[in-house]
């Protein structure tokens, strides 16, 4: 029986793929730019990187909304059998996760700024490192998440 908290769970976890998606373009774009459009893993790298910027930060947003709308369920339930049963690394992916997402939060409008002009040659290196640190935190924060659900949904029923 789905509960609202599943389907914000579902939605929740439907932005952060698009998120991931959105970020990891531009990462790829941003740190391989491509001479020529020849190929896909070239035609891939080979787009307009500042277009994903607005994107990225409206999905981060959301995404973290949505993570924070379900994170009490989570806190009441999840955590509370993870710790019981001594899952120690476990519990300290997702609080690590929480202490990774707190961090991108913070860069975005940084990472706004240094976006606003991606001609800019003194702002590349600032825009190769953001986006490579957003891109992490949001793969890292999807797969923690993913590890902690898996745990709790297969262990703890």
């Amino acid at each position: 029986m789905f509960t609202a908290v599943t389907v914000l769970l579902i939605l929740h976890g439907l932005c952060a793929v698009a998120l991931m998606g959105v970020l990891s373009h531009q990462a790829f774009a941003v740190l391989f730019p491509a001479k020529s459009t020849g190929g896909f893993v070239t035609a891939y790298r080979a787009v307009s990187a500042a277009r994903f910027t607005n994107a990225s930060i409206v999905l981060y947003v959301v995404t973290f909304v949505l993570g924070s709308v379900i994170y009490p369920a989570y806190r009441v339930s999840a955590r509370i059998w993870i710790e019981t049963a001594r899952l120690w690394p476990i519990s300290g992916l997702f609080e690590m996760k929480e202490q990774a997402l707190a961090i991108g939060l913070g860069m975005l409008p940084f990472y706004w700024l240094i976006w606003r002009d991606a001609k800019d040659p003194d702002t590349r290196t600032a825009r190769i490192w953001t986006t490579s640190i957003l891109c992490v935190v949001v793969w890292y924060s999807f797969l923690a998440g993913h590890i902690v659900n898996n745990v709790r949904g297969l262990l703890g029923q």
